[in-house]
């Protein structure tokens, strides 16, 4: 038998492999692009990574802020204490009236009325709105109610009585913010409700007055507790309604005034 014949196959090759630094041809897979602020060019990646690190300082700054205003009193919150309550009031207040051995117990609904005056310059009073049911109807069924309906007409009010007393006389020096805030909100809500009803837009509103009724919760049959269920009022005197205290339009101008230059009481 003779000697088997030579093979004149050519062996299969490697495919060639890209230089260091260069790319690599059609066909071959090629590195996922990077994601996040590392896919970003370098002078992008610095601006977000300055802006996150803004961010972290603001929010740890604010939580720090937070977290000495409702500790107990000490050093720190004794030495800054004015920077602290700057800060805080009235938007970031804190209540802990939930978890206090004797918790609210009373319903208070915030109500306002106004006083309009007409183009022939004529006035009148309209009668008594209930922004806190307004408030509770928006919230009634909302899975995800805002901030807003929840807390801003209540704390409002709660940081007018805190720093008034039972004359409606200032206690602090907190006493002339809570004025002002209260009655913007009361105005900001005053002229919602006459762009949402066409028949009570006519008139410019000069004053508001506002005020709290007050029922208490009844106790549970179990409790064996009794509860007086006559409301109280709690009135305030008649407030002038300035310029600042009216929302503004789309051009940024209050959406209606008559110049008055000075917010008071009457």
């Amino acid at each position: 038998m003779g000697a088997p014949a030579p093979d004149t196959r050519t062996p299969p090759t490697a495919p060639p492999t890209a230089p260091p630094g260069t790319s690599a041809g059609p066909g071959t897979p090629s590195a996922p692009p990077r994601a996040g602020i590392a896919g970003l060019p370098f002078g992008q990646q610095i601006v977000a990574a300055l802006a996150l690190a803004l961010i972290a300082v603001a929010a740890g700054t604010h939580l720090a802020i937070v977290f000495l205003h409702v500790a107990p009193s000490n050093t720190l919150t004794k030495q800054h204490s004015e920077v602290i309550d700057k800060w805080v009031y009235p938007e970031f207040e804190q209540n802990w009236k939930l978890f206090a051995p004797n918790p609210l117990q009373q319903n208070v609904a915030v109500q306002v009325r106004a006083q309009l005056r007409g183009e022939g310059g004529d006035t009148f009073v309209t009668g008594w709105y209930d922004l806190s049911a307004l408030d509770g109807e928006a919230i009634d069924g909302n899975l995800l109610p805002s901030h807003t309906q929840q807390n801003e007409l209540r704390r409002a009010w709660d940081f007018f009585s805190n720093s008034h007393d039972n004359e409606n006389r200032a206690t602090g020096l907190r006493g002339a913010l809570s004025e002002r805030y209260v009655r913007r909100i009361a105005v900001m809500r005053l002229e919602r409700l006459r762009a949402e009803r066409p028949d009570e837009r006519d008139g410019v509103i000069e004053r508001i007055q506002m005020r709290s009724v007050t029922t208490n919760v009844p106790p549970p049959p179990w409790s064996g507790e009794s509860a007086d269920r006559k409301p109280t009022f709690r009135q305030l005197p008649w407030w002038l309604v300035d310029e600042d205290d009216k929302p503004l339009d789309a051009a940024g101008d209050p959406r209606a005034g008559d110049g008055r230059t000075e917010a008071g009481s009457r």
